[in-house]
């Protein structure tokens, strides 16, 4: 069935191909990534396989090396749905596929290997940045578009695929662009999705007034920003009602005048204390509000829905943060919520710890190694908190490091885009560098990662210092 008006064009004749294999097949294994893109990936592509009667199994993995690909081969099952990866490692895949162990569909975003598959879904492919332009979320929500039978919509799925891009920091120049904007667009059509120019600072459903300015470091404001007392002064100077029956508000809990004087008070103090005007023009963005889900909730903002979801699959609880995926706001929402207070301690704790112990500098690039002191599925949440606060120079990559098993590392990447523009593929890096110490890797070219021999590390760092400063010249 052809789609109407699709949201990304480009894409249909691939999303097609893996649609009709997806029919075809009537019984299939999704595997999917444990981050927030992950989560909603699976989610988009799980409930658009059910809505067209496709049995499906869903299986998540923190990394598609060749042990999880021989795992996914053991499965027996004939054709498998990769989501949110599967394209960085088609070298290991096809090698099963030539085996006549499965047939692999892929609906990805990274970059992918030096092989290729018949049914390949991936942005990069036809000249899409899978960055910026399109998650792993967005490549799923175009195949559950080309999935849609006569009478089916699967348009309402766009609200879960904007999570995903905002979870993989699509957004982070004040709102989604490229291929991104026909599926907000989507979302917009089908009910599911309302967008507005708004302050750009996390937590504007849940957290009170004074925290929200607080923690709003990505734009640093003196005697504001990172000072609680200072918060509360500024708010109590503004002509706007901060308290009701003794208890701060929210963000969502004032009317439109009052957020307007908020935010201006706000740019004021900022161009008072001297903050650069493009820093003050980021205090503003698109914000992405979930219509159905509960005003004040995590799951009304993207932004907070995502951090949500990370706080589930990378304690190894997956099948939590699918479930409210699918709907379940109930025992699954509540363990989610437990999570996230676990998670946001950890991440501070972590931040914490690279502020205190600093950074190693090389040439090219800064580095820590973290050992067992950060969980090795949130070393790289850190570090991309680390490259937006003081504690590191934001003008060369971070490298993390954390202990991933007795035998090996996990390495973590953070760049701006910046960087980017003047050549830096952190993608590349991590797939060179890992492998010429029999790791390996791979991402995107803002931000990726590589597993590494216990052993290798230095000698990696010089290989990545070596490839950072080539890119860069």
């Amino acid at each position: 069935m052809a789609v109407a008006d699709p949201p990304v064009p480009d894409l249909v004749g691939r999303a097609n191909a893996c649609a009709d294999r997806l029919r075809a097949a009537g019984r299939v294994l999704l595997a999917s990534h444990i981050d927030a893109d992950g989560l909603t990936s699976a989610a988009v592509a799980s409930t658009a396989l059910a809505r067209a009667g496709i049995d499906h199994e869903v299986v998540f993995e923190k990394q598609l090396d060749e042990a999880a690909v021989a795992g996914i081969a053991a499965r027996e099952y004939e054709t498998v749905l990769f989501t949110d990866f599967g394209s960085g490692q088609l070298d290991v895949i096809s090698l099963h596929e030539a085996a006549g162990e499965f047939t692999p569909v892929i609906a990805d975003h990274h970059q992918p290997a030096d092989a290729d598959t018949e049914f390949h879904l991936n942005p990069l492919l036809e000249g899409i940045n899978g960055a910026s332009e399109l998650s792993g979320a967005g490549a799923s929500y175009v195949l559950a578009r080309a999935l849609e039978g006569p009478d089916g919509d699967n348009r309402d799925l766009a609200a879960l695929a904007v999570v995903g891009a905002v979870g993989d920091m699509q957004d982070s120049d004040g709102g989604l662009v490229g291929a991104n904007e026909g599926i907000v667009a989507d979302g917009v059509d089908a009910g599911a999705i309302e967008t507005r120019t708004d302050l750009d600072l996390y937590g504007r459903q849940t957290r009170p007034l004074p925290k929200l300015l607080e923690y709003a470091s990505d734009v640093a404001i003196p005697g504001v920003s990172n000072d609680e007392s200072g918060a509360i002064a500024f708010l109590t100077d503004i002509d706007v009602d901060v308290k009701r029956d003794g208890e701060w508000r929210r963000w969502v809990d004032l009317d439109g005048a009052e957020r307007q004087t908020l935010a201006s008070a706000l740019m004021r103090r900022a161009v008072a204390s001297g903050v650069p005007a493009d820093r003050i023009e980021a205090l503003v963005g698109t914000s992405y509000t979930l219509v159905d889900e509960e005003p004040g909730t995590e799951l009304r903002d993207v932004s907070e829905f995502s951090t949500l979801l990370n706080a589930t699959a990378r304690y190894e609880r997956a099948d939590v943060g699918l479930a409210v995926c699918l709907g379940d706001r109930g025992d699954a929402l509540a363990e989610a919520r437990r999570l996230l207070r676990n998670h946001r301690r950890n991440l501070s704790e972590g931040l914490q710890w690279v502020k205190t112990e600093g950074v190693t500098r090389e040439e090219h690039l800064q580095w820590f190694d973290a050992g067992s002191r950060i969980r090795e599925t949130i070393v790289g949440i850190v570090a991309g908190m680390a490259i937006g606060s003081s504690a590191v120079d934001s003008s060369k990559p971070v490298i993390a490091f954390a202990e991933e098993s007795a035998t090996e590392l996990k390495v973590s990447s953070r760049g701006s885009h910046a960087l980017v523009r003047s050549g830096l593929d952190l993608s590349a890096v991590m797939r060179e560098a890992s492998r010429s110490v029999g790791g390996d890797g791979g991402g995107h070219d803002v931000a990726a990662g590589a597993t590494i021999p216990l052993d290798g590390r230095d000698e990696f760092l010089a290989a990545a210092d070596r490839l950072i400063g080539e890119q860069l010249s």
